[in-house]
């Protein structure tokens, strides 16, 4: 990859990568830093990335650089007695969409990102694939299954009011 197709590159995809950062990491200076480091770390590797694969591999290395963050920082919590939170949220005359952002926040990372990926980036399963680096089949899996988990929630949360 040379220099003009690394910045059409950044050009192209800065806005869709900050946004699955920012969607996973719920803050916009920890979004920004990870950008930051997959632009550097796409320029470092340019010689080795592809024009062709550079969004795939963009998002894989964002992808690995939050699961990374996340563990590091230890802010990863799964606690589902969140959702009587949930339905608070709610009863204050929260959005529904602010709601359903709730709800997948709490999902595991893989999860997370595949519904990211899929639902609100609008990625296909193969796309998905490479950049998780699983298959396409479990992809479908993890998102059949994150969706179910999300139904479950949500429809928890409305008994709940």
């Amino acid at each position: 990859m040379n220099r003009r197709e690394y910045n059409i590159t950044v050009k192209e995809h800065v806005h869709s990568l900050f946004g699955f950062a920012l969607k996973f990491l719920k803050s916009r200076d920890d979004a920004d830093d990870i950008v930051q480091d997959v632009f550097e770390k796409l320029w470092l590797n340019r010689e080795k990335v592809e024009f062709e694969k550079a969004k795939s591999w963009m998002f894989t290395t964002a992808y690995h650089a939050m699961i990374n963050y996340r563990n590091r920082s230890n802010r990863m919590t799964y606690d589902t007695d969140n959702l009587p939170e949930v339905a608070q949220a709610e009863r204050a005359g929260f959005e529904s969409k602010e709601v359903v952002e709730r709800v997948v926040s709490i999902l595991p990372p893989l999860q997370k990102s595949i519904i990211l990926l899929r639902d609100i980036e609008g990625y296909s399963y193969e796309e998905i694939g490479k950049i998780l680096e699983i298959s396409e089949s479990q992809v479908k899996v993890y998102l059949f299954r994150a969706r179910n988990k999300i139904k479950k929630q949500l429809k928890d949360s409305r008994s709940l009011v």
